[in-house]
């Protein structure tokens, strides 16, 4: 039995994870805080989150000296961060201090170039010398790394969707050069559990943001090694992402290669390739699977991805870093 505490377990993210690790039978879990400043703290994390009544009737601790002490003392093994990039950054050295391993679901150690984070994120990153000892945690494709790593960088939403519909493409040789464009739409709680006037009922709309300077550009293009033109959009549902990829292939490439080429990842458990029957969000809300369709025209391939931005997006892939660290399957307690 592993034991786990969740920082920021009362944003949408971390209660999310909360569930599964409560749920999941090699994993405890031992704490669930918040920052001290918070107006959630003490308060029942089922109080915020009725649905889950009965499950997670634990309370919300403050982050203090005192309970940072508590987990230094503990037989805590994991240190989950669903915070802001910005407080990530500083706690995730504090508890690797500690001797926890780390999975930090924020940007804050995502990228290997620190330049990236004064142009993509707004800050100069403090401890550079941990981008290249962090770990990025797409399950599918850095699966045997990610066991052995003290600090994970668990990806983003829209690049964990972008990258297991577009890395198979890549390994097998069939892009041109030209720039993929990544047109994404995700539902609102990809934007976190803070209120504000964009994410109000009444104000929300089907609406591109974050034109040609968005975070998760270079995490994509990092990990594809390919240009990409990404342009995200809030949609006017709670949860999802789909993706529609626009490809340009090189001269002569077949609709078999392509779907060759998509075999690598046909033995993954939470993967579903559908080929020419398109993803759709609803096939995606509240499991934890990336369905991946594609069509051809030609030189041409559009491809579509679905998952659940909370759970593929983050909690579920979070989870699946954790079974590897603690040797279980990738995919245990997200099955269900």
């Amino acid at each position: 039995m592993f034991n786990v505490a969740i920082v920021g377990a009362s944003g949408y993210s971390g209660a999310e994870l909360a569930s599964l690790v409560a749920r999941h039978p090699g994993l405890h879990l031992s704490g669930c805080y918040v920052s001290a400043q918070s107006l959630d703290k003490g308060k029942y994390l089922s109080e915020l989150y009725p649905e889950h009544t009965g499950l997670l009737d634990v309370s919300l601790l403050p982050l203090t000296d005192e309970t940072f002490a508590d987990i230094a003392d503990s037989d805590v093994d994991y240190v989950c961060l669903c915070t802001d990039h910005k407080v990530s950054v500083e706690l995730a050295q504090t508890f690797l201090a500690m001797g926890k391993k780390v999975f930090d679901l924020s940007g804050a150690y995502r990228l290997k170039n620190s330049a990236d984070y004064e142009q993509y994120y707004g800050f100069s990153h403090p401890y550079s010398q941990w981008l290249d000892k962090a770990q990025y945690g797409l399950v599918e494709w850095y699966g045997d790394a990610v066991s052995e790593a003290q600090l994970v960088a668990v990806p983003g939403c829209y690049p964990t969707a972008a990258l297991n519909a577009l890395k198979p493409l890549k390994q097998a040789d069939l892009l041109s050069d030209d720039t993929i464009i990544i047109n994404a739409v995700s539902g609102v709680t990809g934007a976190g559990r803070k209120a504000s006037l964009t994410t109000h009922f009444c104000e929300v709309s089907l609406a591109p943001y974050g034109l040609f300077n968005h975070r998760h550009t270079p995490e994509i293009e990092r990990y594809l090694a390919h240009p990409v033109l990404f342009t995200p959009h809030l949609g006017n549902f709670p949860r999802g992402i789909l993706e529609t990829i626009y490809v340009s292939l090189k001269p002569g490439v077949s609709d078999h290669q392509v779907a060759q080429a998509y075999q690598v990842l046909a033995d993954e458990p939470l993967i579903r390739l559908k080929g020419a029957a398109l993803p759709s969000i609803k096939g995606v809300a509240n499991r934890a699977f990336v369905d991946i369709g594609w069509q051809q025209q030609g030189q041409q391939l559009i491809v579509t991805v679905a998952i659940d931005n909370l759970l593929k997006g983050a909690a579920g892939q979070a989870l699946q870093c954790m079974n590897l660290a603690s040797q279980y399957p990738h995919e245990q307690g997200l099955m269900g």
